[in-house]
């Protein structure tokens, strides 16, 4: 089984929210600050637009004493980036790339030694209206040349792309509390 991973993800392992996490998965699920959450029972994933919402969340989980990296390895936690993968080599889950269908390819994030190719997505989530399908990156050095603040709305972030004439939206999920 795998946990689909889009954007910049937190990769968790389920058994150490059941173990840490006040109130175990359900108060975990309540908490998750956006609708991104999906798990295939022994991995988590929640997907951020911007890598401090993601920064952000870990440091809250790491407040509860979840370990994001131990000597550079990541221990609770691993962080993937939709396109690169794994941002530390990580020793107990495998990170790659899925044909849903033909054309429909998604990047994932399994425990090690799992062997099913299901991939859990999260609810509602659809292919045609993914990042898997249409993924833009814009590096933070780039924001200021190619992406123009228009406005916050309905908890995204809308730009206009200076290059396309068109408006981009970034997903925030803001400060994430520990609950």
């Amino acid at each position: 089984m795998a946990v689909l991973v889009e954007a910049i993800s937190a990769i968790i392992r389920v058994r150490t929210i059941e173990e840490i996490y006040p109130g175990q998965w359900p108060a975990f699920v309540k908490a998750v600050p956006n609708q991104t959450l999906c798990s295939d029972n022994e991995l988590a994933r929640v997907g951020f637009m911007t890598p401090d919402d993601c920064k952000h969340f870990v440091t809250g989980l790491e407040s509860l004493g979840f370990t994001y990296l131990s000597n550079g390895d990541p221990r609770d936690i691993v962080v993937a980036d939709q396109m690169r993968g794994f941002l530390a080599k990580c020793d107990w889950a495998n990170f790659g790339r899925i044909e849903l269908t033909p054309g429909q390819i998604v990047s994932a994030a399994q425990l090690k030694g799992t062997t099913s190719r299901r991939i859990f997505c999260p609810d509602g989530w659809t292919y045609e209206d993914s990042l898997s399908q249409s993924y833009g990156f814009v590096p933070s050095a780039e924001t200021e040349k190619s992406l123009k603040f228009l406005r916050h709305e309905d908890g995204l972030d809308v730009y206009l792309n200076v290059l396309t004439g068109e408006e981009a939206y970034i997903g925030r999920t803001g400060h994430w509390t520990v609950h």
